[in-house]
């Protein structure tokens, strides 16, 4: 059956070959065998390095949450402030965030704290009210039960825009816990005596008396959507790939029409640049636009959703760019191992913060990806991420090198687009 299909559809598939015993055969045979096999290791070894390199910064993550640093202020200078010491004391470890504590000296006001954690100079502050001691034991008391209020107690302070699904449970999750802890140790240091200043009948001291305080939250750019999972991960690859596929059938067309021959190089250079940041301006529009469309309750604005479609045109860009690099001056077999190698370096550089991740990580500032995402977080959280001083200046890095690049790679195109044009004339004038 199989016969019959064949030579109706694909008559011709049998003509003309040389059986294995042809010398041809006998030559080209372990040239072929021995490449393929060198692909096949290449390609083996390349993926599993990939895969160490992004299991590597994963691995050991939680023993370096205490890289994490949280800014402490005791405002109240009371028995709450001991009982947070204490509460830390018996929680603190390489799993736990390491509280840095300083006098309200060095920072007088909340707004302090807050600048200082929008600056990056911490991961989060927490601090005790002024008075919250005098107000609690005044409650148990019964003197000011009407007025006391559990949530002017204990707070922290945070940005949830920066890496959203890491500070939820490394900075929230375990400060909830710290405040946890902290009620109990406030029993422990003052229950006794407190418990003992409750008037009989009165449920309200009683109540705060068993529920001390309530751990605020100050959330400077709240990121509750789901689509917040994908924003430093699927978002970035997609970029990249995208970019990938256009540049080859970009270049498949250059090549079916034979631009490289027909057309100047500088004319080329100044079309290509165009098409490419035309390109990339279109695809950075909608996607972010896209980021927007399911954004849901997230309080960002128009002029964010401006800024972030810029990022995103010179990150995508920027990469546009390097991709025609590789093309140009990487072997054609190589080509697919440096794309899948350099989107894995990229992702890896902004999935999770380097705080958690071995040192080694940090080549990551280096990479296109991780500036653009730090740029997109200080966006998003009104300023409160400024690291565009190393951000900005690696991606115009990679933009303006790029464009040296492709442009010296367009006169080598159209250099070997006559030589090879030369070369197929030469033999069939010989077969001629």
């Amino acid at each position: 059956m199989a016969l019959p299909l064949r030579n109706r559809f694909y008559a011709r598939a049998g003509e003309n070959k040389l059986p294995l015993s042809h010398p041809e055969v006998a030559v080209a045979r372990p040239k072929f065998f021995g490449a393929a096999l060198l692909n096949f290791v290449l390609y083996i070894l390349l993926f599993f390095c990939l895969f160490c390199y992004l299991y590597g910064s994963l691995f050991q993550q939680v023993p370096r949450t205490h890289n994490i640093h949280i800014l402490w202020v005791d405002y109240d200078g009371g028995i709450i402030g001991d009982a947070v010491r204490n509460a830390y004391s018996s929680l603190q470890s390489h799993q736990f965030p390491s509280l840095i504590e300083k006098t309200a000296s060095q920072f007088p006001t909340p707004g302090d704290l807050r600048e200082a954690v929008c600056r990056s100079h911490y991961w989060a502050a927490l601090f005790t009210s002024p008075g919250a001691s005098v107000n609690l034991a005044q409650a148990i008391a019964g003197t000011n039960t009407s007025v006391y209020n559990t949530s002017d107690v204990l707070t922290f302070i945070w940005n949830e825009a920066k890496y959203p699904t890491i500070v939820d449970g490394a900075i929230s999750t375990n400060l909830h816990t710290l405040a946890d802890a902290a009620r109990v140790s406030f029993i422990a240091l003052n229950g006794s005596s407190a418990f003992q200043t409750i008037p009989p009948n009165n449920s309200a001291a009683l109540s705060a008396f068993a529920n001390p305080w309530t751990l605020a939250s100050i959330n400077i750019r709240p990121t509750i959507q789901g689509t917040r999972a994908v924003y430093n991960t699927i978002s970035f690859v997609l970029v990249l790939i995208e970019d990938f596929f256009f540049l080859a059938t970009f270049n498949g067309l250059y090549n079916q029409f034979k631009i490289f021959l027909r057309i100047g190089p500088e004319r080329i250079i100044i079309v290509r640049t165009a098409i490419s940041l035309t390109f990339t301006m279109v695809s950075a529009m909608v996607n972010s636009a896209a980021i927007w469309a399911f954004k849901a309750n997230w309080g960002v604005t128009a002029g964010q959703w401006a800024l972030s479609w810029l990022t995103l045109w010179l990150f995508a860009h920027a990469n546009f760019l390097l991709f025609d690099t590789f093309t140009i001056w990487i072997p054609p077999q190589f080509i697919s191992m440096s794309l899948v190698t350099w989107i894995v370096m990229n992702i890896t550089s902004i999935v999770f913060p380097f705080s958690v991740m071995s040192p080694f990580y940090r080549l990551g500032y280096a990479l296109p990806a991780h500036a653009a995402y730090e740029i997109l977080t200080d966006i998003w959280s009104n300023g409160c991420n400024p690291h565009l001083s190393y951000a900005l200046p690696v991606l115009f890095a990679y933009e303006v090198l790029g464009l040296i690049a492709t442009s010296i790679g367009v006169y080598k195109r159209c250099h070997n687009a006559v030589i090879v044009e030369e070369t197929t004339k030469e033999a069939m004038r010989l077969r001629v």
